[in-house]
């Protein structure tokens, strides 16, 4: 696998004269700083793990920088693989930008499994490298830092617990029609029962909309006999997993192997929600813990952030820092909800990491305020802290919260807002389109590095224009 292009083709030289005055300004200065070889090697090391020999033998790979770059224009844009692939076939300028030039362009199959090769740790690692490049071109110094979070959803349907069963009986199903496939007409016989949840499913949904007692009584009677079909299901298909591992069933080990492994963790699943089901339903406990909120994106979390527009979002809180000239220079993608207040003290230490130094000045709202937070920022040498104070205020307080500096970093900590939407609406960041804990970590971790590049490219225009 090649780093760059080894060799140009004929048309590369036609291609650089007819595109050289459309160019957008941003992207004209990112391309160069696209050019840094830390960041090829990063990938290439890391694409070389498919195969030790991946390097000097077999046919040619696509070129690390082609990759690099057709994966930042598809975040940039926010296209899909499908359309990344159409949209640089048709685009000179991309066909440029890209390194693709007069070559095939890599189809949307071929990105989709190289991009899967990229994971969270090297999109971190990218990013780093990017904020070490604004530095390198003076755009960025650390001297304040300003944070919030958001919340990033997860690309599931809205949650209840009676479409959640029906999601878990349908894949259930799924694989169990596969074993049979596979293994034939032995040992336990196939029930598909997907017909009749669904016809359950339907009825709840259809019952929920009478509020009277009534209605609700018949609600739950059309639960009731939900939980027991799924029920039926989940004990089928672990008959269906103990007999591929007894050797009942019998057929291609491979694919035996790795349905077995896909129904024992869907069972475990579906078995959680039954059980937060009957907890609710029959018990009347609605505060079940580590509830499940998709049979699919196992790690959705249910988040409020008090908006008016929306109550309850569904996905995982993001951590945002950024610096001077709108660089991001941190993020993080958190397991599970935490107190705002407990991020920001290793949000500060991580600044420290990256810049040698503390920033000056701080700015956050107020969920991020502790006395112990700012206590700490005044140990690590910062001199300026704006978080406001929760609650009642000492008159102390008030006339340090009215002074001057701290209002103008408040209406500088609105920025951070500004450019949270801003990968919301430019970059995807409003819902992760890759699956698993890990895509929803490479899609924010490539989304903050598509603004990012966007930022590093607009600040050196403007250095070049003074």
């Amino acid at each position: 696998m090649e780093a760059r292009r080894s060799q140009l083709s004929f048309a590369d030289g036609f291609i650089q004269e007819a595109v050289e005055d459309l160019w957008e300004p941003w992207m004209r200065h990112a391309d160069q700083a696209l050019n840094d070889d830390a960041l090829l090697t990063l990938i290439q090391q890391e694409l070389m793990k498919r195969c030790k020999k991946s390097k000097t033998r077999g046919r040619k790979a696509t070129p690390v920088e082609v990759i690099l770059r057709m994966m930042l224009l598809k975040h940039v844009r926010d296209w899909s693989f499908e359309i990344l692939s159409r949209e640089v076939r048709a685009n000179l300028v991309y066909r440029e930008f890209t390194r693709v030039g007069g070559n095939k362009v890599p189809d949307e199959k071929t990105m989709g499994n190289l991009a899967r090769q990229i994971g969270p740790e090297l999109v971190e690692k990218l990013h780093k490298r990017f904020v070490e490049i604004a530095k390198e071109n003076r755009i960025v110094a650390g001297q304040k830092m300003r944070l919030d979070t958001t919340v990033v959803e997860t690309n599931i349907h809205y949650p209840t617990d009676s479409t959640l069963l029906g999601d878990g009986v349908r894949v259930l199903t799924r694989l169990m029609k596969r074993v049979t496939q596979v293994a034939g007409k032995v040992g336990t016989k196939l029930r598909d029962r997907s017909r009749s949840v669904k016809l359950k499913v339907l009825a709840i949904a259809r019952a929920s909309r009478n509020k009277t007692k009534a209605g609700q009584e018949k609600m739950k009677a059309a639960y009731l006999k939900l939980i027991a079909m799924t029920s039926r299901v989940v004990g089928d298909a672990r008959k269906f997993s103990r007999e591929i591992a007894g050797g009942t069933k019998k057929g291609t080990r491979k694919v035996l192997q790795r349905t077995k492994k896909q129904l024992d963790q869907m069972i475990v699943r579906v078995q959680r929600v039954l059980h937060q089901t009957r907890e609710r339903v029959i018990r009347g406990n609605t505060k079940t813990p580590n509830k499940v909120f998709s049979v699919f994106e196992i790690h959705t979390e249910l988040i409020r952030k008090g908006k008016a527009h929306k109550e309850n979002e569904f996905g995982q809180l993001v951590l945002v820092q950024e610096a001077e000239n709108q660089i991001i220079t941190h993020y993080q993608v958190c397991d599970q909800r935490p107190a705002d207040s407990t991020l920001f003290v290793p949000a500060l230490e991580k600044h420290i990491e990256l810049f040698g130094t503390a920033p000056k000045a701080v700015a956050a709202d107020p969920g991020f305020f502790s006395a112990a937070n700012e206590a700490k920022a005044e140990e690590l040498g910062v001199k300026r802290i704006s978080i406001p104070s929760l609650g009642t205020k000492s008159k102390a307080r008030k006339e340090k919260q009215k002074r001057p500096w701290f209002k103008e970093l408040q209406k500088w900590r609105t920025g951070c807002e500004g450019r949270i939407s801003v990968l919301k609406r430019r970059h995807g960041l409003e819902r992760s389109r890759y699956k698993g804990p890990d895509g929803m970590k490479r899609w924010v971790g490539l989304g903050v590095i598509a603004d990012t590049v966007i930022q590093i490219g607009t600040q050196l225009a403007k250095q070049v224009a003074t």
